[in-house]
């Protein structure tokens, strides 16, 4: 049996973006999960944050990752607040590190979905995904 309290997701860049790579993992606790994300390789954009989001579809296949799907949104909720949406990333150097809880959903919800980081910054008000600009890295999240 899988175990349904901890998960991962290897991230590799597309096209133009090889260098791009990084894991993210999602802990479970009585409370919330963990993500944490640890990324390098991002490339120079205008502000340094990169959208980082759940999407609800289970491959990063296609052209620009177009299997990602949208983001992860069980409960139809406006944007930002589907579950799959998470604080961006902030480039030091090209390398990223986030860690943050949250109570948007449990890691045995998410698994066989997919994360995808973003080209730009999230504006958190754009619907339906925050203006996030082109998918650049994916990978799909896995049960430890």
């Amino acid at each position: 049996m899988q175990n349904q309290g901890k998960a991962y997701a290897h991230i590799k860049g597309g096209s133009g973006f090889e260098c791009l790579s990084g894991k993210i993992e999602f802990h479970q606790s009585k409370d919330g999960v963990w993500v944490i994300a640890n990324v390098k390789g991002l490339p120079k954009n205008e502000t340094g944050f990169f959208a980082l989001h759940i999407h609800e579809g289970s491959g990063c296949g296609g052209k620009n990752f177009s299997e990602t799907g949208s983001h992860y949104n069980p409960c139809n909720a406006e944007h930002p607040l589907h579950s799959g949406d998470l604080p961006p990333l902030l480039s030091n150097y090209g390398n990223a590190y986030m860690a943050v809880k949250t109570n948007r959903f449990t890691v045995s919800e998410i698994i066989g979905k997919t994360v995808v980081i973003h080209m730009n910054s999230d504006d958190f008000t754009s619907q339906p995904a925050g203006n996030a600009g082109n998918k650049i890295a994916c990978g799909i999240i896995k049960s430890v």
